[in-house]
């Protein structure tokens, strides 16, 4: 229980000093980057005047989610990355099946995997009851996934926003454009190159991996302390068994070791590309420098063709269209 009384005062403060950053950041000349569409429409001020307090309402929820469940960060981050590589950032995994729609959740990358719905519908509820129809699943999904990284102790970025929501989803698209954690570095980088990503987000990116867990079904040689020999295959093993609730560049340092989790997170070091290992070594070596490029890579990320204007729709409930 002193664990968790621990985290959560490091949340409240954390969380002060979030907002204050937020209501201070200085927005001229931000380069927000781009990912596989321009994003002229996302802008950092979307909801100023029609939901000024859309930043405080996600926070709340996540606090609270976290106290209960540290876990629920890593799930978040995963949540908006599983989204923007299908179909991109459109909130297309918060789907439900439907007559006329296979959801995504049920994809090989997804099905018995990606976690922290609930946690999303919460927000969307108490952002329907101060805004009504304004907030959209997809610019949520993002909210939730900066916050998590901050109360994880992890990087802040200035986030553009004004993502609509899809009607549609892509079984397909799951499937056949997230990563499989492969140790195939080329295969890799070229999934990445598909969504306007290059080499660099990729090392960035991987590195939400320092917080979160896997299934002993994927890791049981990687994590012979945490996983039994046989059987156990839900049992949960650390992705970052050194600080795996923390933010921070333990992930790396892992790496080097020889200790990566994945095989997608050993590969980067050792797959025979001279850029990817060396960024391994210098995000192992500078934590600030990581936390700079993630931040970069996850704004990049998070304009992966999203809709915008008059597309798509703002849903009432994300599981389902209105």
């Amino acid at each position: 229980m002193a664990v968790f009384r621990g985290i959560f005062l490091g949340l409240v403060v954390v969380t002060l000093v979030f907002s204050a950053t937020l209501s201070a950041a200085h927005l001229d000349g931000f380069n927000f980057g781009s990912g596989g569409s321009q994003t002229h429409d996302l802008f950092p001020q979307f909801y100023q005047s029609s939901c000024p307090q859309v930043n405080d309402i996600v926070i709340s929820v996540l606090q609270r989610a976290i106290e209960k469940n540290p876990r629920v960060a890593a799930f978040l981050i995963r949540l908006h990355f599983h989204d923007c590589f299908a179909q991109g950032c459109d909130a297309s995994v918060l789907l439900d099946n439907s007559t006329t729609r296979i959801s995504e959740k049920g994809a090989k990358p997804n099905v018995n995997s990606l976690r922290g719905f609930e946690v999303i519908d919460e927000m969307k509820a108490k952002l329907e009851e101060a805004c009504p129809l304004t907030v959209s699943c997809a610019d949520i999904v993002a909210l939730a996934a900066r916050g998590s990284t901050v109360l994880s102790g992890g990087p802040d970025w200035v986030l553009p926003l004004g993502r609509r929501d899809s009607k549609t989803a892509s079984f397909e698209s799951s499937n056949r454009d997230i990563p499989a954690p492969l140790p195939d570095l080329s295969a890799l980088i070229t999934t990445f190159e598909r969504q306007g990503l290059d080499e660099t987000d990729l090392v960035a990116l991987s590195g939400g991996h320092t917080i979160g867990f896997a299934k002993c079904s994927f890791v049981r040689q990687t994590r012979k302390s945490v996983c039994p020999r046989r059987g156990g295959d839900n049992t949960a093993a650390p992705l970052d068994f050194v600080s795996p609730t923390r933010f921070d560049n333990s992930y790396f340092k892992l790496i080097l070791g020889g200790h990566g989790l994945l095989p997608s997170d050993q590969v980067l070091l050792t797959g025979n590309r001279r850029q990817a290992a060396e960024l391994v070594k210098t995000y192992a070596a500078n934590e600030s420098l990581f936390f700079q490029q993630f931040a970069k890579s996850m704004v990049k990320m998070g304009n992966i063709s999203p809709l915008t204007g008059f597309e798509g729709q703002v849903r009432k409930n994300c599981r389902r269209v209105n």
